[in-house]
């Protein structure tokens, strides 16, 4: 579908304005929001969720981070204003702001956290972006179209977390070594975690559950109450990045 100009700014208006524009993007950008993998192998949820073991996970470990941008192709610039991450390491007063105090252990205050986009329940990126290159599927995965992305970064400014990236440059010249099964992305196209629909699709588990050899991190539904996550949430306490926000993030830390 071709956009004229005045096409573009109606939409993006609406979108910076908050209003109820849903209807307007279905007609614009067809059905993209019920996307949904199927096969015969395919793991199936009614609610993906991932809790993460903050005493499990070692502060010097990277293996996740790496497993995850070598799957997905993600390009390493080599400096941070260009920085393309899809999980990575951040400091807990920086991760959990409004649970940080002066009493709090020293163990806690140098501990660095493993971040990665929430997939949440109410997904600030969906509601913002103009042309639905961003949304969430049936089962809770929050997603990126890139073919219909357009660079407008207002999914980046939306995302309270700094969970997505935008290519400034084209990052072919910078991946070390392309995986022919997961596309690359261009310039001017935004990227973030997509808790591996592509391996879910194939029955795997993400690439950094695989690769976490503490078993630190749990993916599953949250629906089920069979689940090994649902049990690891009701057994431990666990806290979720700015849950004031009311964005109900899917990625829970146990503490």
């Amino acid at each position: 579908m071709e956009w004229s100009r005045r096409t573009f700014l109606k939409v993006a208006g609406t979108s910076a304005l908050g209003l109820g524009f849903k209807p307007a993007l279905d007609a614009l950008a067809g059905n993209a929001g019920s996307k949904l993998l199927k096969g015969p192998s395919a793991l199936a949820a009614k609610r993906w969720a991932m809790a993460i073991d903050l005493a499990k996970c070692p502060l010097s470990c990277t293996d996740c981070v790496a497993a995850c941008h070598e799957t997905h192709n993600v390009p390493d610039f080599g400096n941070p204003k260009d920085e393309v991450k899809w999980i990575w390491r951040e400091p807990y007063g920086d991760v959990f702001p409004a649970q940080e105090h002066k009493f709090m252990g020293a163990g806690w205050k140098e501990k660095s956290v493993i971040v990665l986009c929430n997939h949440c329940e109410e997904p600030a990126c969906v509601r913002v972006c103009p042309t639905q290159a961003t949304f969430k599927r049936p089962d809770g995965i929050v997603m990126m179209d890139y073919h219909r992305c357009i660079g407008c970064r207002f999914c980046v400014a939306g995302c309270p977390y700094g969970a997505r990236s935008m290519n400034f440059r084209d990052p072919r010249p910078f991946i070390k070594r392309v995986n022919p099964d997961f596309p690359t992305r261009t310039r001017g196209v935004v990227e973030k975690c997509n808790f591996c629909v592509e391996r879910l699709e194939q029955g795997l588990p993400p690439a950094c559950v695989a690769a976490c050899q503490e078993k630190a991190l749990t993916f599953g539904d949250l629906e089920n109450s069979a689940a090994q996550i649902q049990e690891l949430l009701r057994a431990h306490f666990a806290i979720r990045r700015k849950p004031e926000l009311g964005t109900h993030p899917q990625v829970y830390y146990l503490v």
